[in-house]
């Protein structure tokens, strides 16, 4: 539970030092309350403290890092039901989904689609953020070639999909170092696939098929000390996904801890029409996943998507602005049109 500015300032060293960069203690304890700053900023506040405050600082919903150094996605630690209670914090991954079944060249065009498709907008760069790789034949080789050429094409952010343990473990051998997320731990393998993510330092997805389900394997996973967790609630129509996807953040914002965590969501599982995927993703993006996995990604329909994505995690009290200037379009030339007149002609 939050802790009030007053609560915060009992656990401070009240030496009013000012090397935080705020004058006094309590001070530093109000913006600490209202989230403006780090508790650690403070150099002096005990080790002991330290604990107490950042446990009762955290988000409702954990924050979740996918990947490694520089290059992390990270999901989940919102605060608020709604966009203008609050900013939204971080923005939903979006993945595109390869298997074991594809043909190199399917799998080529994917990966070639994922480090393509990028777009500039208002000083920004809008590009996908995943890559799904499935084993769907069980094959733990085939699911090595996978990433390996993955790796190969510079993918650093992975999700490995299998229910089986030793695929998930022989894919590791390739790519734990960029903490990919495992996907996923349910009733049968919770055991065997939570020791794995916590030898190999992974987060790890938990499938239910509901939420009941899912709330009694988060509370297992977190007994044995697992807290990078991501919800798949098993839900694969819209309606119902829409519903978890709600009832998941209205618990956790109401500090009901086992469905604390960001979640995962499959319209590539929920059609085979590119644009029904692509509305449904849309849906997502507002209403409120983590990771959204895509069967393939279309320029058309994907642009779309990482705006809407960009509205909606952009503060509302600050809105998006360029600065003001005369902006080269396409590479123009001497000979282009328009290109020797005056500004403002």
């Amino acid at each position: 539970m939050a802790l009030t500015g007053i609560e915060i300032f009992k656990f401070l060293p009240k030496t009013n030092c000012g090397e935080c960069g705020v004058p006094t203690c309590l001070a530093f304890a109000m913006k600490l309350a209202a989230r403006q700053v780090e508790l650690a900023l403070c150099p002096y506040v005990s080790e002991e403290a330290k604990a107490t405050l950042e446990e009762a600082a955290a988000p409702p919903i954990r924050v979740v890092s996918i990947g490694s150094g520089e290059d992390v996605l990270k999901v989940g630690g919102e605060t608020v039901l709604f966009r203008h209670e609050k900013t939204f914090v971080n923005p939903p991954g979006v993945a595109v989904q390869l298997t074991d079944t594809m043909s190199e060249e399917e799998v080529s065009s994917r990966l070639k689609s994922y480090i393509d498709l990028q777009y500039e907008r208002v000083g920004l760069n809008l590009k996908p953020d995943l890559v799904a790789i499935k084993s769907a034949n069980g094959d733990a080789s085939k699911m090595e070639t996978l990433v390996k050429k993955a790796k190969s094409a510079g993918v650093k952010k992975l999700i490995l999909i299998s229910r089986k343990t030793d695929v998930l473990s022989a894919a590791l051998n390739h790519c734990a170092e960029d903490r990919p997320l495992l996907y996923a731990a349910d009733k049968e393998n919770i055991d065997s696939l939570g020791d794995l993510a916590k030898e190999k330092k992974c987060p790890l997805a938990v499938y239910g098929e509901n939420l009941d389900q899912v709330t009694t394997l988060t509370e297992e996973l977190t007994k044995m000390g697992l807290k990078d967790l991501v919800i798949d609630s098993g839900a694969r129509s819209l309606k119902q996904l829409f519903e978890d996807q709600v009832v998941i953040r209205r618990s956790a914002l109401n500090n009901f801890r086992p469905l604390g965590f960001p979640t995962i969501t499959f319209p590539c599982e929920m059609t085979s029409d590119p644009m029904k995927e692509a509305l449904i993703a849309g849906t997502l993006v507002a209403k409120y996943a983590g990771i959204i996995v895509l069967s393939d990604f279309q320029g058309h329909l994907l642009f779309p998507l990482l705006v809407e994505r960009m509205n909606i995690y952009t503060d509302p009290q600050r809105p998006m602005a360029t600065t003001e200037g005369i902006y080269e379009i396409n590479n123009p030339i001497k000979e282009s049109p328009l290109a020797g007149y005056p500004a403002g002609y």
